[in-house]
């Protein structure tokens, strides 16, 4: 037996999919078809993505969001991308810039930083999404807000350090 200074063993998720693809187990199975299965999906999506963005409404709609909250997220996502890459034309590369222009988008919107919205709604895990769970009217705000940022960045003397 291997000698270790712990007593378990770790792995990211995926490199327990790389260890599932190995277990040479009939009890394994069903997990080596779902991962094969969501592989052909993916592969599907990048010919398709429109397929993408219908798996993502399914999602939400388990998740139990209205259709007309998760129309305005989708919109909002389609902002987010155009103000990023209106921020990368700028020359803004970093992710704690990306982070830095975001927290000020929520400053002048809610007046509060990111985390202090997410403490304000309670979010614990780091992989919360605070515009998940933003009311119809905070999400209008936001992306009112993210839309005049969009414009203002427009303009041609703007540029990152």
């Amino acid at each position: 037996m291997e000698k270790k200074l712990r007593e378990t063993d770790c792995a990211n998720t995926k490199s327990m999919f790389r260890i599932i693809q190995s277990i040479p187990s009939k009890h394994a199975e069903p997990f080596k078809l779902w991962l094969a299965q969501v592989g052909y999906e993916r592969v599907q999506e990048i010919e398709n993505p429109e397929l993408a963005q219908n798996r993502v409404k399914e999602y939400y709609e388990l998740k139990g969001y209205p259709k007309e909250w998760i129309e305005k997220r989708l919109r909002g996502i389609a902002i987010r991308q155009e103000l990023t890459e209106e921020w990368k034309n700028r020359e803004v590369r970093e992710e704690k810039d990306f982070a830095i222009l975001t927290n000020e988008i929520s400053k002048a919107t809610f007046g509060k930083t990111v985390q202090e919205y997410k403490d304000f709604k309670g979010l614990q895990r780091k992989n919360q999404n605070v515009r998940d769970h933003m009311t119809d009217w905070e999400l209008i705000f936001y992306y009112a807000r993210r839309e005049s940022d969009n414009r203002y960045y427009h303009c041609e003397r703007c540029k990152g350090a």
